[in-house]
């Protein structure tokens, strides 16, 4: 964390990263504002929490809940996702009240006596060793409080209207503000109607989403015709793996077992078996006796005696996604006003653990870009790549998916083999663990051609830390924690062995006028309002000079003009980033998007490429964006 570059800070910086900064935010929703979110779930409120990093945006989310989410269903968050939390500033004060998964069980019959259950496989959570960040378990409600902490305390000082329902929107022809009807409840239970403008609108309002109504988009897929009745229970059993998370298969049926945060309360996924055709929802109607029974069945010969039920539910499995995620068409030359996230443009089941990680993630793509465009700092072409980006990882989820819910769900019977599901499970880890996405080539993301020179940072997905040593104070950093949710790009220079190229390159970046941070750099703003641009030596740190970095490095920020000194770096000598990672030691610069994904590998000679690039996807600092006009 950095403060004090804006003048003393006596108290808890991260309250007073706004101050002096962003907007005077009204208590009554203005009658105009740049983006309106719809929905406070994990997706609208990450959406609000990375708006609120632009202060001269007016973002409001609405709610139609009367107050704060005391409890939600969702509760498994990926390492992906913990990456994500760091760049909020809040990854390890969640995970350190989190309930943290390292190792997986798996129990199937016993051979011996099939009636009983025993343990078949311990598969480690993270084989490959694929983040240093965790994979944890904290209840959506607490995910939820952690982005409004950060949303509130951002420049914006972005905070959720409540009690306030979206009725329906009508988009403006030629780039006219979309006209949104709301309905606002009073504590009182007094309502009344009003209409907004806004420039653009994201639904982020759940499975029933009326703003995805509101746009004439649809789910395509169905059910699975399979019921689960899940609960999150406090009780007393003698099974072993009870602190576990475990897949569970026996002749009775099948449980997914995950302990929940706190060391005592654990969930449990109860297969209640296949749904006839004719139900009709009937098997929603089951009651919790019924899926308690059910579970100590499958449990057998260990007991379960149920002392508390904090929540409970039933579903049918389902696996929907909408044709886009926004509201243009293919081939119009109209640009999108409208966007949907999460669970209302893709549902599937809840036992994969995806659901919540994958609706922050398409709000995270979608939230830079939004923030980029309103901010002038790019075309608005930009926000078709959302649709197109977010919607292939959707259909590969649900994929994966089908075929999870699938091996879960047969019977212990059926089964070829009595580890297919624990192989199943290791064999697919990257893409349990959220970094299976990777972007094809756009406006945003290159090709592969000079890729050789990073092999360790594959272009379009996500950018993988690595352990690096801090020149100015010799300590020990991941370099990739440094990077914060502010709508920056990354550009990560890894120098040749001499140097030379590198300062050639970083010259050329700070002064030419073809580089890329001075055609986007404003006058009145800091060297690095738009690239957050760090170097990495091969040499020892002890064996270089801070102040001898290219100027390029050591920028000077903030009203007082002081010189930022974290953006020098060399290789730790534990763990060389250069060999961890594949990285040509005669130089390379990769280049990373606002929201963590590798967006292009060059060399150091490559200059016009690297400004053709940003070219495509960067406004200059002498035209005002089309959003401003």
């Amino acid at each position: 964390m950095q403060f004090h570059h804006h003048g003393y800070v006596p108290t808890d910086p991260r309250l007073q990263t706004a101050a002096g900064a962003g907007l005077a935010r009204p208590d009554e929703i203005p009658d105009e504002v740049d983006v309106l979110i719809v929905g406070a779930g994990p997706a609208g409120m990450l959406l609000a929490a990375q708006l609120a990093q632009f202060p001269t945006i007016v973002t409001r989310i609405v709610e139609r809940r009367p107050g704060r989410l005391e409890i939600g269903q969702a509760d498994g968050i990926q390492a992906r996702t913990v990456e994500t939390f760091q760049a909020f500033g809040f990854a390890e004060r969640i995970a350190e009240e989190a309930y943290r998964i390292s190792e997986v069980n798996f129990w199937a019959p016993d051979p011996a006596h099939p009636s009983r259950i025993t343990r078949t496989a311990r598969t480690d959570d993270d084989p490959a060793g694929l983040s240093e960040f965790p994979h944890l378990v904290v209840n959506q409600a607490r995910v939820l409080d952690y982005l409004a902490e950060a949303a509130s305390n951002a420049p914006a000082r972005v905070s959720v209207d409540y009690g306030v329902e979206f009725v329906d929107l009508t988009v403006g022809a030629d780039g006219a503000p979309v006209e949104v009807e709301l309905r606002e409840h009073d504590p009182a239970g007094v309502s009344r109607t009003r209409r907004i403008r806004a420039r653009y609108v994201v639904g982020c309002d759940g499975a029933r989403s009326r703003v995805r109504e509101s746009i004439g988009r649809s789910y395509t897929g169905g059910a699975a015709m399979h019921a689960w009745g899940v609960m999150d229970v406090l009780a007393v059993t003698d099974f072993p793996d009870v602190r576990l998370k475990c897949a569970i298969q026996s002749q009775a049926g099948s449980i997914l077992l995950i302990p929940r945060e706190g060391g005592f309360l654990v969930r449990m996924y109860v297969d209640l078996g296949d749904v006839p055709a004719h139900d009709r929802g009937a098997v929603r109607s089951t009651p919790l006796a019924d899926i308690v029974r059910r579970a100590q069945a499958i449990l057998h010969p260990y007991t379960l005696d149920v002392r508390d039920v904090a929540w409970w539910s039933v579903y049918e499995v389902g696996h929907r996604v909408v044709d886009r995620f926004d509201d243009a068409t293919e081939g119009e030359v109209r640009l999108p006003r409208v966007f949907i996230c999460g669970d209302a443009c893709h549902t599937h089941s809840a036992k994969a653990g995806q659901g919540m990680n994958v609706s922050m993630q398409d709000a995270f793509n979608l939230g830079w870009k939004l923030g980029s465009v309103l901010d002038g700092r790019a075309p608005a072409s930009l926000l078709r790549t959302y649709s197109e980006e977010r919607r292939e990882v959707a259909v590969d989820l649900i994929e994966f998916d089908k075929q999870w819910s699938s091996l879960m769900a047969q019977g212990a019977e059926d089964a070829d083999d009595p580890d297919t599901l624990a192989t199943f499970y290791t064999s697919n880890a990257e893409f349990a663990a959220g970094f299976m996405t990777r972007y094809r080539p756009s406006m945003i993301t290159g090709d592969d051609a000079h890729q050789h020179l990073a092999a360790g940072f594959p272009i379009g997905k996500r950018f993988r830390s690595a352990p690096v040593i801090r020149v100015a104070d010799a300590t020990p950093r991941q370099l990739g924690h440094h990077a914060r949710a502010d709508g920056r790009w990354r550009l990560y220079a890894f120098a040749d062995r001499d140097g030379s190229a590198l300062r050639e390159w970083a010259g050329w970046l700070r002064d030419s006028a073809d580089s890329p941070v001075r055609r986007t750099m404003r006058p009145d703003a800091d060297l690095d309002r738009v690239f957050d641009v760090k170097v990495v030596f091969q040499q020892r740190h002890d064996d270089l000079g801070l102040l001898d970095a290219p100027a390029v490095f050591l920028p000077q920020v903030g009203p007082f003009g002081l010189t930022d000194y974290e953006k020098v770096y060399a290789a730790d000598e534990s763990a060389d980033i250069f060999d961890l990672r594949t990285i040509d030691r005669s130089g390379v610069v990769v280049v990373v998007r606002p929201d963590q994904y590798v967006a292009n590998v060059l060399p150091f000679s490559a200059r016009d490429e690297l400004s053709a690039f940003f070219a495509a996807c960067l406004a200059s600092a002498t035209r005002r964006s089309p959003e401003r006009e």
